[in-house]
């Protein structure tokens, strides 16, 4: 090599040798000095890569330049997998702050939601989920189901996922709904908090009371099985006691290739001497081809055990074209609360398209109309979210 060359040559070579000789135990000098003559010095993507294992750091056509060193547990658990998302959305509701069309009911708003999701397997079949999350929704945009915890980020929900055999899943939680492993029949991906359910938002357990377990049976021939339970588990009171609060539920759901129902039954104990009996049936069609939506239905009935109480009904429909240019067109109507008997319906409307920019950006205009009782203004909502994923 000319003398020139050596010259640009060695400033560089001394610059990579700095890092590494912060994490080696041993150097070779002999080895380093071969590089002055090698004009093929090429650098690799793992060079300065922290491993789990005894590997040596290595330059190409370098090896033994480095020892072998041990970096320990500062690589991240193997068996663990983080997902990230970042909901910003803009927009305004008429009629959320006033009982007339004033100024201050209109005007635009902006918030967010950001949500950090864990998952760790210890045997390859289990799941240990933690849920964290920040974000600020206020009472004018609630309605689009952000995150509203403030800006402090905050343990949203832990659960461990298990089998028991080969055809029973169960779980246990705390800040989870106790139809975590529930399969209700519903295709529809609503985008307000009222109907993203599906019509059976309280016989498929959000009582919210903070404990939570089930377990879901694989019965056969596209039938599946659930039970669920809540409890304050954090209450003096006590789980599965006359004093404390509880929620009981099951499931019944069958699943084919382009149909299906589900069945659920639930016990939501409101105080220590009432309870209200919901009774959710769910169903779907959707047709083969582009051009038709998807159907989805629900409905779903309470009936209290309180003197006096009157029942509840509470239903959905809901329609959603999966591909509309390149994104996705649904619309949906459903009651805005479960309605008593003898009572006139309030009815909530929502429409949305979601439009993917990329794998990790997601955009979505919605519009929705939300009834409300006599002597106050309907809330007319328009807004455009932007979701990114990674």
């Amino acid at each position: 090599m000319k003398l020139f060359q050596r010259l640009l040559v060695a400033p560089a070579t001394l610059g990579l040798l700095a890092p590494i000789a912060a994490n080696a135990t041993d150097i070779n000098m002999d080895v380093i000095s071969n590089y002055y003559s090698n004009s093929e010095l090429e650098i690799t993507s793992d060079t300065f890569k922290p491993t789990t294992t005894n590997k040596s750091l290595l330059i190409s056509g370098g090896e033994g330049l480095v020892d072998s060193h041990d970096h320990g547990s500062d690589g991240f658990s193997s068996t663990t997998s983080a997902s990230f998302s970042v909901d910003m959305l803009i927009g305004a509701v008429d009629g959320a702050t006033a009982t007339d069309d004033t100024l201050d009911a209109q005007n635009i708003n902006a918030t967010y939601g950001y949500q950090i999701d864990l998952s760790t397997s210890f045997t390859g079949e289990d799941s240990l989920d933690v849920s964290i999350d920040a974000g600020s929704s206020g009472t004018t945009l609630g309605e689009l189901d952000l995150n509203s915890g403030g800006d402090t980020l905050t343990v949203d929900g832990v659960s461990y996922t298990f089998p028991l055999g080969d055809k029973i899943t169960a779980f246990v939680g705390d800040n989870m709904d106790g139809s975590t492993l529930y399969s209700t029949a519903c295709v529809y991906g609503g985008v307000t908090t009222t109907l993203d359910d599906c019509g059976n938002a309280s016989s498929a357990m959000a009582a919210g009371y903070g404990t939570a377990m089930g377990a879901s049976f694989d019965i056969g021939g596209g039938f599946t099985g659930a039970i669920g339970y809540e409890g304050n588990g954090s209450d003096q009171k006590g789980l599965f006691t006359k004093e404390g609060l509880d929620s009981y539920g099951a499931q019944l759901s069958y699943g084919a290739d382009s149909y299906g129902a589900s069945v659920t039954y639930n016990i939501t104990e409101t105080s220590s001497t009432a309870e209200t009996t919901y009774v959710g049936l769910n169903g779907y069609w959707t047709p083969e081809g582009g051009n038709l939506p998807s159907i989805s239905v629900g409905l779903e009935t309470g009936d209290p055990s309180t003197a006096g109480a009157k029942d509840t009904t509470h239903y959905f429909v809901g329609l959603q074209w999966d591909e509309v240019g390149a994104g996705t067109l649904g619309v949906a109507a459903g009651t805005a609360d479960p309605t008593e008997d003898d009572a006139s319906d309030l009815m909530m409307y929502e429409a949305f398209y979601s439009y993917p920019v990329n794998d990790g950006l997601t955009i979505t205009p919605i519009v929705f109309v939300e009834e409300k009782a006599s002597g106050t203004d309907d809330l007319t909502g328009i807004a455009v979210k932007a979701s990114f994923s990674f």
